[in-house]
């Protein structure tokens, strides 16, 4: 595939030359369901595997009943695919890939409580809090908050210890309050606000959504010993998908029913959040979060076949409906 022809940026980049580029990307075939199933697949048998249910058994069970209740493994699945691209194994990313997983899950707990979002459901299942009871539930949350860090220490193999620590360092920046920690509580502290601008929205969801998405692309790539070009690549990569993740959420929170969704509709509006719909109008933010993607996109353009799982990942995020 030539894709020499595309600039690292659309806002350099001649609008003849990115259609060349769409243009040569749907040449080649590839089978995103059938990449994310396999992916999905490796996923959920090496977290089953993860935890092992002990004494005191109920800790256990409820780390375990969040963890393995399906979702979309985008984040490990980023981890996966960028690790590949810059020339690693699924075998050296797979540890890393279960913690982000982790990771996650414990934020949606956390989330889920009723001093935070307040909700019942969550991957179409009763929420961990209204099956274990919000004590459990919050230290369910810190029990795999804690274990991912061990899991990456304790699995990752024919990886050097260097490499290991940085994403270690950037998965613990990505969750803290330079991270999901501090966004979380800038949406806590503006929910009912009516004067919350684009920028403060934008700085909320790229470290509430976007820096856990970012770690999971730049995490794989550590991994595999990328150079510094390519983890700025992927970073920009990352960044854009993040953002563009977070205004679809949006969107679907207004569009999408309880059933598709897996988890309460409506959520944002009766919190009186801000969104980007409620800035922007739906049509505007499903323009705003494709122009993220292109630029994403763009970012990939050199590494032609190699680039195929993150860019088709990247056009799913304003296509998927859930």
């Amino acid at each position: 595939m030539n894709t020499k022809v595309i600039e690292r940026s659309l806002e350099n980049t001649q609008p003849d030359q990115h259609q060349e580029f769409e243009r040569e990307i749907e040449k080649v075939t590839f089978d995103l369901k059938a990449y994310l199933s396999e992916k999905r697949v490796q996923v959920e048998a090496a977290l089953e595997e993860s935890i092992t249910v002990v004494y005191p058994e109920k800790i256990y069970e409820a780390m375990r009943y969040s963890l393995l209740a399906g979702g979309k493994r985008l984040r490990p699945i980023l981890c996966l695919a960028s690790c590949e691209l810059s020339g690693g194994t699924v075998e050296m990313a797979l540890p890393t890939a279960c913690a982000l997983e982790m990771i996650h899950t414990m934020s949606l707990i956390h989330d889920d409580l009723p001093a935070m979002d307040n909700d019942d459901y969550r991957r179409g299942r009763l929420t961990n809090h209204k099956v274990y009871g919000e004590d459990i539930a919050i230290l369910a949350g810190d029990g795999l908050l804690a274990y991912a860090f061990e899991f990456i220490a304790e699995k990752t193999k024919e990886v050097p210890a260097e490499q290991v620590l940085r994403v270690v360092a950037k998965l613990g920046r990505a969750v803290a309050a330079t991270g999901l920690v501090g966004g979380q509580v800038l949406d806590l502290e503006h929910e009912g606000q009516q004067n919350v601008d684009v920028e403060t929205l934008k700085f909320i969801h790229i470290h509430k959504t976007g820096a856990l998405l970012e770690a999971s692309v730049v995490c794989g790539a550590l991994l595999a010993g990328a150079n510094q070009e390519l983890l700025q690549r992927l970073r920009s990569y990352a960044h854009n998908i993040g953002l563009a993740f977070q205004i679809i959420d949006d969107v679907l929170d207004i569009t999408a029913t309880t059933e598709e969704l897996g988890k309460t509709a409506g959520k944002d509006l009766q919190a009186q959040k801000v969104t980007y719909p409620s800035l922007w109008g739906i049509e505007e933010s499903r323009h705003q979060a494709q122009k993220l993607v292109d630029l994403a996109k763009a970012e990939l353009a050199d590494f032609g076949n190699r680039a195929l799982p993150l860019i088709a990942i990247a056009d799913y995020i304003t296509a998927r409906t859930n």
